[in-house]
C-alpha cells in the first residue's frame, strides 16, 4: 500500500500535538512535530560578554544562528530580530505559523487526516 506525507503548519505546539492525537486513529506510518526558523544552527548554549567573549557574529548572539558561511551570518544580522527592535510577537518569538506537524500516512487515510489538520487550524 502507497503511503502520502503532509506538512502542516500551526502556531503553536499545543495545537499541533491536538492535530496528531486526534490522527492517532488513523494509520500513521510515521510523525514529528519541529519548530522551524529561517535560521541554522541552535546557537550559544552560554551568556556571552558581547565586549571579552568570541563569538562569530550578531547572528550568532541574538538569533541563535550556527552559520558555515560568513555572509549568511552578515545576512542574519540584517534582520530587524537581530536587533531587538523587532515588532514580533511576545518576548520577539515568531507570531506566525513557525510548528511544523509533518504525517506519513497510508494512501486510504489521506484525505481524512488532511481534514482532520485542517480543522485543527493547520495551515497545509
Amino acid at each position: 500500500m502507497a503511503e502520502k506525507n503532509i506538512l502542516a503548519y500551526f502556531k503553536s505546539p499545543q495545537e499541533a500535538e491536538r492535530a496528531l492525537e486526534q490522527l492517532k486513529s488513523l494509520q500513521i506510518v510515521d510523525s514529528a512535530i519541529d519548530r522551524i526558523d529561517g535560521f541554522p544552527g541552535d546557537g550559544s548554549d552560554r551568556i556571552e560578554n558581547p565586549v571579552t567573549g568570541d563569538f562569530p557574529g550578531l547572528g550568532y548572539l541574538t538569533l541563535g544562528g550556527d552559520f558555515s558561511d560568513r555572509n549568511a551570518g552578515i545576512l542574519a544580522a540584517a534582520s530587524v530580530s537581530a536587533s531587538g527592535l523587532s515588532s514580533g510577537g511576545q518576548e520577539n518569538r515568531v507570531s506566525g505559523r513557525d510548528i511544523l506537524l509533518t504525517v506519513v500516512v497510508q494512501e486510504s487515510d489521506y484525505e481524512q487526516a488532511l481534514r482532520i489538520v485542517e480543522k485543527a487550524g493547520a495551515m497545509v
